[in-house]
């Protein structure tokens, strides 16, 4: 999953995928609005948790979770044109081992973004508000 520019990619279109990206998603906190693993609701499991992704990089960096009595460090990663999300979250708590995987855009607007697994069609469903 590596984040350099693929050769021939059109220079303004990747200058607006990043400035959304850093604009509209980094730097912002979210909760999570919707989740299922194969038809079963988990929301309620990410209730109290706050998530928020940091700049390393422009396709990169740390994300933090909070829940107000404790905090976790992961990363994220994304691929060149921002289609692609890769979360690593620590395995503990165990409701992190569901967001922890790469995941597609579904739908990137200014409040939500809509993520599906990447690569298969597994009925996961994944969306993050923005607060």
């Amino acid at each position: 999953t590596g984040c350099s520019k693929s050769p021939g990619t059109d220079p303004l279109s990747q200058n607006l995928y990043e400035q959304f990206f850093e604009q509209n998603i980094l730097n912002h906190d979210y909760r999570v609005r919707f989740a299922s693993d194969n038809g079963v609701d988990l929301t309620a499991q990410y209730s109290s948790y706050t998530f928020r992704l940091l700049t390393s990089t422009a396709f990169n960096g740390p994300v933090t979770v909070s829940n107000g009595v404790a905090s976790y460090t992961g990363s994220w990663v994304c691929n060149d044109d921002y289609s692609k999300l890769v979360l690593t979250l620590p395995s503990s708590p165990a409701e992190f081992v569901f967001l922890t995987r790469e995941w597609k855009f579904t739908k990137k607007d200014l409040s939500v973004m809509e993520l599906a697994p990447w690569g298969t069609t597994e009925p996961k469903v994944l969306q993050m508000e923005r607060l």
